[in-house]
């Protein structure tokens, strides 16, 4: 797998308000692409850092990383000059996680002309599945904001 960082990881959002743009959650839970094509988008998070206070892996964190791994694959299909924002996101919790990393896996099942959605699996170091969500996005003519 390729590591993706940085600007390269950014690529698929380009035309970001650069005022904005080193304030993003990604890097606040930890995230690091490790792939990214238009078929799937692969990330993963540390647990330490993302707890909640009984020591798990917090579901908010499971749900930022399926949105961001989402939305990546979203918006590497959407086009070009066209922008994938979030509609809606559903995070069913399989299995709580203390340690390790937590990988996502977003592919897209859905890719239309005005929507597109995708299925992030996210497992925890012994491959075991932790959650599974489903992200739909909207997809715009041009960047919000712009």
């Amino acid at each position: 797998m390729t590591n993706h960082q940085g600007s390269e990881a950014r690529q698929p959002f380009q035309g970001v308000d650069p005022a904005v743009a080193d304030q993003q959650l990604n890097d606040k839970i930890g995230l690091e692409i490790l792939e990214l094509t238009p078929e799937r988008v692969v990330g993963t998070i540390p647990v330490k850092g993302n707890l909640q206070p009984y020591g798990l892996l917090h579901g908010g964190a499971n749900a930022v990383l399926a949105e961001a791994l989402g939305s990546t694959v979203a918006a590497l299909n959407a086009g070009a000059d066209r922008a994938a924002v979030g509609l809606e996101l559903s995070c069913t919790h399989h299995r709580a996680v203390r340690s390790g990393l937590v990988t996502g896996v977003a592919t897209p099942v859905h890719v239309g002309r005005s929507n597109i959605t995708a299925e992030i699996v996210l497992t925890d170091d012994q491959g075991r599945r932790t959650c599974t969500a489903r992200l739909t996005c909207a997809v715009l003519s041009a960047a919000p904001g712009s």
